[in-house]
């Protein structure tokens, strides 16, 4: 195990920004062969750029434009993560995300399946190309990235938590099909973390005030957070550990989750928030 990842060929899903960047910096920076993989490729360039310094150990940074919900994208781009070393030994699925918030009774279908596509058939498509791969390498680990969202209620949040406690259930599964051929699943929960989607919540404002004080830790955390415990999950030194959901939230799911009422309440009023229909 004193090697780690060095030499290890890792994919990275949604890697051109925040957590996804950070999980490609800390296994680049081990000494793994990162490839990552996005819909933007001036995203994925500069993201690149940026890994290809922090790279060491013989670590090294490529990238590849793809949507994780074209089965045909993603068969791309898992071969192309093979590319680098001839093996595929690590998979981060973090490219996902939310949308289309507010009550049940007023969602949008078409965005509530948008969301869900995005998470859900994302990590199963990434799961299905990429299993053969690590098999064939003689194991491997897979990584999907949930949230306390899949654990813990986040009102209004609509397809993003059951997306997320899909994710979770798929992981849990997985572990226990493909132990037996040595490919490990697990999922990570970050709580806030302080990426580019999350500055759009100002720091003095009700909705920002309802993470810290639901915080044990009071303060929110760093993509580098979740990056460092990719790197672990994706490593040698986990080799032990399937099945698992680990949160990196500062304590934040020992509470409740956040009140974004303030952001959709004004838009919807009371009445709609509390199951009424709205007026044509």
């Amino acid at each position: 195990m004193a090697d780690g990842v060095m030499g290890y060929g890792v994919l990275v899903t949604g890697g051109g920004t925040g957590i996804g960047h950070a999980c490609a910096a800390a296994l680049a920076a081990d000494g793994a062969a990162v490839t990552i993989c996005g819909r933007t490729e001036a995203k994925l360039a500069d993201s690149a750029e940026r890994l290809e310094k922090a790279a060491a150990n013989g670590g090294s940074v490529a990238y590849v434009v793809a949507d994780v919900t074209d089965e045909a994208s993603v068969a791309a781009a898992v071969a192309a993560a093979a590319e680098p070393t001839g093996t595929l030994n690590g998979v981060v699925a973090n490219a996902g995300g939310g949308g289309g918030m507010g009550p049940y009774h007023v969602q949008d279908t078409d965005e509530f399946l948008r969301v869900l596509h995005l998470n859900v058939l994302g990590t199963m498509l990434s799961i299905k190309h990429s299993v053969p791969l690590m098999r064939a390498a003689g194991g491997g680990s897979f990584v999907g990235m949930s949230s306390i969202a899949g654990q813990i209620t986040h009102p209004y949040f609509g397809a993003y938590t059951p997306g997320k406690a899909g994710i979770e259930a798929m992981m849990r599964n997985a572990a226990d099909e493909y132990g037996a051929a040595n490919i490990r699943f697990n999922a990570i929960r970050p709580g806030f973390i302080a990426t580019e989607i999350m500055e759009g919540i100002p720091r003095d404002g009700d909705v920002y005030e309802s993470y810290i004080v639901n915080t044990p830790m009071a303060d929110v955390g760093l993509p580098e957070d979740v990056g460092h415990l990719a790197r672990f999950l994706i490593g040698p030194e986990s080799r032990w550990i399937t099945g698992q959901c680990i949160n990196v939230d500062g304590g934040h799911s020992l509470r409740r989750g956040p009140d974004f009422s303030p952001f959709i309440a004004p838009a919807l009023g009371p009445d709609v928030m509390l199951g009424a229909l709205p007026e044509s």
